[in-house]
């Protein structure tokens, strides 16, 4: 099986630091949106620039779940932490609204963490 694909926005300082991050403790395939191939881009929705995706090879995890799937993937305290958090009630709920609430102020992150490129 070959490494999950984390496709995010290769303009966004704070997502290629926060996928540095993920690549860090995790084993992915890093993907931004202006290296997708069009069969990858046939994958995602077709707002797909609005958010980060974790490609695997039978499923495309999108937005607050795509991060929440990526990190389960990012050794034991990854997954000890989504497991928690998924006994959360309305854990769905708080997910999606958590991550379009950061993801909407990328910019504003980006001053307190931002890389150049993924390492």
């Amino acid at each position: 099986m070959a490494a999950p694909r984390l496709v995010y926005d290769d303009d966004c300082g704070f997502c290629k630091w926060c996928v540095t991050w993920l690549l860090r403790f995790g084993e992915f395939e890093p993907v931004g949106f202006e290296e997708l191939t069009p069969d990858q881009r046939a994958r995602l929705p077709d707002d797909y620039d609005q958010c980060m995706h974790l490609l695997t090879d039978d499923a495309v995890y999108s937005c607050g779940v795509g991060f929440e799937q990526s990190l389960a993937r990012c050794g034991r305290f990854g997954s000890v932490v989504v497991s928690l958090c998924r006994r959360l009630p309305y854990w769905d709920t708080i997910r999606e609204r958590g991550y379009r609430w950061v993801a909407d102020r990328r910019a504003v992150w980006g001053r307190v963490r931002s890389c150049e490129a993924v390492e």
